[in-house]
């Protein structure tokens, strides 16, 4: 009877054993069993659990953490965003249009404003700055630089080949008058305001002042008005 119990208890230690790779120490036969049943016990695998976890592999810090850190440089990796590059360029376009719009709409009241602060400076031939005074295309190319950052050619002729004819019923603000003073030549040069006045450098012994279009001096000398390019499409 005791043989039986003993053989079947060898053969469930044993299926616990190919479970787990851990084998115990050698069982210890109790005292009282015979030769056979001790034959059946000495040297069987058993099951130890507590071992078993001791022994199990753990992985280490290192194999944690580089997945980790792939995901970490994944998400620091630089994004291709070439097929966006249309889309950035249209975007800023927009913007500068929308700027240009706005700044472009008050060009020709930022130049008047500038050119009228500018009144009284005395007329001085070949002059370019207001401490050592204008003369008439000194002023006018002053004025332009220096409000809406807008270069004119040097003289007076120049600056009338440079630009674009208009009509005198389509003058605006900003657009040039010219002169036939002396001659068939273009001599003389000055700033469209509105209602017929502009504002100019006239001769020696003169300072800046405003006229009219319609004095009987400046209408018989008249040429005809330019639009500079720079505001062309103001």
């Amino acid at each position: 009877m005791h043989l039986k119990r003993l053989t079947a208890l060898a053969l469930a230690l044993t299926c616990a054993a190919s479970v787990t790779p851990v084998l115990a120490e050698t069982i210890t036969v109790p005292s009282g069993i015979n030769d056979s049943a001790s034959l059946l016990l000495t040297d069987l695998p058993v099951f130890a659990p507590a071992t078993a976890l001791a022994q199990s592999v753990v992985p280490d810090a290192a194999s944690i953490t580089k997945p980790a850190q792939a995901l970490a440089k994944a998400d620091k990796a630089p994004v291709d965003d070439a097929d966006d590059g249309d889309d950035a360029g249209d975007l800023v376009a927009d913007a500068t249009d929308k700027l240009a719009g706005h700044v472009d709409g008050d060009a020709r009241n930022v130049l008047m404003s500038f050119a009228m602060k500018l009144r009284d400076i005395r007329y001085k031939r070949g002059g370019r700055q207001p401490s050592t005074g204008f003369d008439c295309s000194g002023f006018v190319r002053y004025v332009f630089r220096h409000s809406i950052g807008l270069d004119l050619p040097a003289n007076s002729a120049s600056q009338f080949l440079a630009g674009l004819k208009v009509k005198r019923s389509d003058m605006k603000t900003g657009d040039l008058v010219f002169f036939r003073t002396r001659g068939k030549a273009i001599s003389h040069v000055g700033i469209y305001i509105d209602n017929g006045q502009f504002i100019h450098s006239p001769s020696a012994g003169k300072t800046v002042r405003v006229d009219n279009l319609n004095e009987a001096y400046w209408a018989k000398h008249f040429v005809g008005a330019k639009r500079p390019e720079g505001i062309a499409r103001i």
